[in-house]
């Protein structure tokens, strides 16, 4: 019993609610004639697809900036990326590395002039990171209608300008990491290796970084500002270091959904992928001031997993294709209870 408390307080209530939810819809899934191992190949996917984009969230919360409201400014990062090596016609390893070459540098240059200006916004960061990440989005639907780009797999063809709001990478580099060394056990299930292993490295380069003396001194901020700074840190400078890093993870992860999804979403696309990813983090047990890369796993598997099955099972159930609807009210549902919990915590 005491064993049991233990894990009770550790894991906590609504992560232990929301994994017995899961685990009934899986239990639940034959009998409706959903099959259990598709189902969990497509967890398994979506785990891969958005785990770093979650992983996001960790270095801005560890140093005290609050939950990452401006991931879309990241996810642009990303699309340019992606955007500029399908122009230069890149393919395969080179295609994929190439974009995420091109996407760095940018999301450095957007997050130092994030991170500058979170800096002369203490104590209002996530109210106004969510104006960074919407005007920024309405921005660069500007501007994808006006950049110079001419690969005609991109551009509208009846205009021969301006890109295309969905643009496939097939052919380019879709599912370059979902198919490396990819496990396949009959026809219905398949585990992305490479996908998953890619995550893993993103998580322990993470890990590694936050042992480092610049991690350190990030948690310490984070932590007790006033502590940092007659330790002799540079508080502002931490801070937009952790931003730095928040917007390049948000790059590289929007990236490695692209390969696994199949196209890039251009325009409203970056709008609809940092609420989920916020949500995730703080599912797996994160709060607006503390998260880890335990945290991002449980929650990223639990949150993706709800909206795999939920959608699922009732339509098999009720014999109807209502699959959007049911995945976006679950998704907007998980996602106001998650927000509204952080809240409570806050205060």
């Amino acid at each position: 019993m005491h064993r049991l408390r233990q894990f009770i307080d550790r894991a906590g209530w609504p992560r232990i609610i929301i994994g017995l939810v899961l685990l009934s819809l899986f239990v639940v899934a034959p009998s409706v004639g959903v099959r259990i191992d598709a189902s969990l190949m497509d967890t398994i996917v979506r785990f891969g697809m958005n785990g770093v984009m979650v992983l996001a969230m960790i270095p801005m919360v560890q140093a005290g900036c609050g939950l990452n409201f401006g991931l879309p400014l990241g996810i642009i990062a990303g699309l340019l990326g992606a955007t500029m090596s399908i122009e230069l016609g890149l393919t395969g390893v080179a295609g994929f590395a190439g974009a995420i070459g091109m996407a760095i540098p940018l999301a450095c240059l957007f997050g130092w002039g994030y991170g500058v200006l979170l800096n002369h916004v203490k104590g209002d960061e996530m109210m106004i990171a969510t104006y960074v990440g919407f005007s920024s989005v309405s921005f660069m639907s500007i501007m994808w209608m006006v950049l110079p780009y001419h690969s005609p797999t991109m551009i509208w063809g009846y205009s021969g300008q301006g890109l295309r709001t969905t643009i496939s990478v097939d052919g380019f580099w879709s599912k370059i990491l979902d198919n490396f060394l990819a496990i396949r056990i009959g026809q219905n299930f398949m585990i992305p290796t490479g996908t998953i292993l890619f995550f893993a490295l993103m998580a322990w380069l993470m890990w590694a970084f936050f042992h480092t003396k610049t991690g350190t001194a990030m948690t310490a901020v984070g932590s007790n500002p006033d502590y940092a700074r007659a330790s002799g840190i540079s508080v502002d400078r931490m801070r937009t270091t952790s931003v730095i890093l928040s917007t390049v993870y948000g790059a590289i992860g929007i990236l490695l959904y692209e390969q696994s999804y199949g196209f890039i979403s251009l325009y409203n696309g970056p709008f609809f992928m940092a609420l989920p990813a916020v949500a995730a983090v703080l599912i797996g047990g994160a709060s607006v001031n503390k998260a880890n890369i335990t945290n991002v796993v449980i929650g990223t598997i639990l949150f993706q997993g709800i909206l795999t099955m939920t959608p699922s099972v009732i339509n098999a159930a009720i014999h109807t294709d209502a699959a959007e609807v049911v995945r976006l009210i679950v998704s907007n549902g998980m996602i106001v209870y998650a927000l509204t919990r952080a809240t409570r915590k806050s205060r």
